[in-house]
């Protein structure tokens, strides 16, 4: 009891709150997120083939001021009992019904002037969600829709709000440079895919990727570092599917193993 007493008493000592007076905190600190999926649509022709694949972002259209009736990043405020990773996860489950997925954080945004609300901080997330995830996406009382848009749609022909432009070009940039140096494509894929899905998911996010000697390289260094291995039956002998090819094509699936360089280069 003491020791409470003391501790509600050392919060309203007047030295103390003299020398908080001197720190002037943000008037809000947000969790902004820039949320990747890869769409899939099948083509119209007779013979198998891979379908199209569209790298989108999700955006919600805001109610109210600021930016009303305009194109903005899911996020909210973080508040006094969580983290900001926690509250982003929060604001992304509230703004757009989807919950779980790959979520990381980018960086934060404080230029003088970036929100007319006040002195805000925002800290930017991304998030890489399968498709079916978005099937019951949904709009809070924030936003008066929630949208997908191929990242050139939401670039050059949305008008945004806030800075969410330079947020999501950050956030392009920062999974192009990890689709080529990480394992990232796992969360665009099935569990099993062939190396003519891996290779599509890749080009789908870095458009100017191209490898003529792909499947021996990503072999080669299925070999060496284990990054991928060959799907097998319970007795040894190799899956494949021929879903989008007319001859059966070999299943591979990602190991656990997190490769230093390029795994694809």
């Amino acid at each position: 009891m003491n020791e409470e007493i003391n501790h509600f008493a050392g919060d309203n000592d007047p030295d103390r709150m003299l020398q908080k007076k001197k720190y002037r905190t943000p008037d809000g600190v947000p969790a902004d997120i820039v949320m990747f999926t890869l769409t899939k649509r099948e083509r119209k022709t007779v013979t198998k083939t891979l379908p199209i694949r569209e790298l989108k972002v999700m955006l919600i259209k805001r109610k109210s001021w600021p930016f009303a009736g305009k194109w903005a990043l899911p996020g909210g405020f973080c508040q006094e009992n969580e983290s900001i990773y926690d509250a982003a996860k929060r604001e992304l489950m509230e703004e757009t019904g989807v919950d779980g997925g790959h979520l990381e954080y980018l960086g934060v945004y404080s230029r003088p002037g970036r929100d007319p609300r006040g002195w805000i901080i925002s800290h930017a997330f991304f998030a890489l969600v399968e498709e079916w995830m978005l099937e019951h996406r949904q709009a809070t009382d924030d936003a008066e829709e929630v949208g997908l848009f191929t990242i050139e749609e939401a670039l050059y022909k949305l008008e945004l709000g806030f800075d969410h432009r330079t947020i999501i070009e950050d956030a392009y940039r920062r999974i192009q440079e990890q689709m080529l140096q990480t394992t990232i494509a796992r969360q665009f894929l099935p569990r099993h895919f062939t190396l003519s899905e891996l290779y599509q998911v890749i080009q789908s996010v870095v458009p100017d990727f191209e490898e003529p000697n792909f499947i021996r390289k990503i072999t080669s260094t299925r070999s060496r570092k284990g990054i991928i291995e060959e799907v097998r039956d319970e007795e040894g002998n190799p899956l494949s599917s021929n879903q989008y090819s007319q001859r059966p094509a070999q299943l591979y699936r990602f190991t656990d193993l997190r490769p230093r360089l390029s795994i694809y280069t």
